[in-house]
């Protein structure tokens, strides 16, 4: 089986002292793609420099997550916009919104999530989303922008099956992580992840956050990495009443095509 990590933080300082190691294991795992995301101008330069190393399978987003979104600027946006040619990017983002926080005024939220929604539909490239307590005002926007959009997934959705149901409509994929293993705070998402149609799941770690509370061993330093994310996959597999094998398929070629990997 094969597997795609769609989201992982690979430009962490946690994965400084290890980074190839982290990689070799994730590939040993059976997880031979890896699109590493970019956070903001620094962090997306430097996940196109991990991304752009010899070692087949690596990819990267280039964008202004949200809290970040203070310091975007015309000329940070320029520069995202010339990293973003580069093919190694798949995605803008990680882009959206996030109320939760607000690490950023809200208003400056907005401003960067549309210029980044813009730059996605001039590139024809799609949109690798955030969103916390912010639906209602993320939706919004992006039902102007998903006529123009070449697709996007909700990344690390946590949210309710309302909100769920709309991205679909919207034509969203769905991306989940190891939020699904922890029988606290998961729960709903379990309850719910069944709903995902076949065509529209994906399955990431976010790492070196989220990592699956019933993972056994635990992780010395408690960190995750994408060698995890088969695990992700098998209690994505019992939410939804598959096998791991129709999981791991249907989710690798879900994230091939939205991201037109190799």
């Amino acid at each position: 089986m094969k597997w795609v990590d769609i989201g992982i933080n690979l430009t962490n300082k946690r994965f400084d002292s290890d980074r190839d190691q982290v990689i070799a294991s994730a590939l040993a795992a059976g997880v031979d793609k890896l699109i590493i995301t970019g956070t903001n101008l620094a962090e997306s330069k430097k996940a196109l420099q991990i991304a752009s190393s010899d070692i087949d399978g690596l990819y990267c987003t280039a964008g202004c997550h949200p809290h970040d979104a203070g310091s975007f600027s015309n000329e940070a946006l320029n520069e995202i916009s010339a990293i973003a040619e580069e093919p190694e990017v798949v995605a803008i983002g990680e882009c959206g919104l996030d109320f939760n926080r607000d690490f950023s005024p809200r208003h400056q939220q907005i401003n960067a999530f549309e210029r980044q929604l813009e730059l996605a539909v001039k590139l024809q490239k799609p949109v690798f989303l955030h969103e916390r307590d912010a639906f209602d005002t993320q939706y919004q926007i992006l039902k102007d922008y998903i006529p123009k959009l070449k697709g996007g997934v909700a990344h690390c959705f946590t949210g309710t099956i309302e909100a769920m149901e709309a991205y679909l409509e919207l034509g969203l994929s769905i991306g989940i992580t190891g939020w699904i293993c922890d029988e606290r705070r998961g729960q709903a998402l379990y309850d719910m992840v069944h709903l995902i149609p076949d065509n529209r799941l994906m399955i990431e770690t976010d790492g070196p956050y989220l990592t699956p509370r019933d993972l056994r061993p635990k992780p010395k330093d408690g960190r995750n990495e994408p060698k995890y994310l088969p695990h992700i996959g098998e209690a994505v597999a019992r939410a939804r009443e598959q096998s791991l094998h129709q999981v791991a398929e249907n989710s690798y070629n879900n994230s091939c095509k939205l991201f037109n990997l190799e």
